[in-house]
């Protein structure tokens, strides 16, 4: 395989779950008026278990499956989702409540600052190599 084929393949998972966890933001925060604080989780969240099952399927599809399903989804959830959701949420109260900036505004930035690093993750942690 091109051996730019999975950041390739990653970025494309990526902005699809950029799509998922800005319309669960935007359903969560704008319709339901739910506090942006507690949106966030919720939708990081979809958009993990999306990305995860993307990848495994996808971009990484050609890696070693050793430890089944349940092991790489808690190595996902460990790297990724933690990286993710602790970088939204610090991100998002930083530019919502400090800069005032719109909540899917502000989770647009937050995807932005953790997907290089979240690649690295999925890359050399979740989906090694044999």
């Amino acid at each position: 395989m091109n051996p730019w084929m999975p950041f390739a393949r990653s970025n494309t998972v990526g902005a699809a779950g950029v799509g998922v966890q800005l319309v669960a933001v935007w359903l969560l925060a704008d319709v339901a008026h739910v506090h942006y604080l507690l949106a966030t989780p919720a939708a990081v969240g979809l958009a993990v278990v999306h990305n995860f099952i993307w990848h495994r399927r996808w971009t990484w599809y050609d890696r070693d499956k050793a430890g089944g399903i349940f092991a790489a989804f808690v190595r996902f959830a460990v790297t990724n989702g933690a990286l993710s959701l602790a970088g939204n949420l610090g991100v998002m109260a930083t530019l919502v409540s400090g800069a005032h900036a719109e909540p899917v505004v502000a989770n647009g930035v937050a995807i932005s600052v953790c997907g290089l690093l979240n690649f690295w993750l999925g890359d050399s942690v979740v989906f090694r190599r044999a």
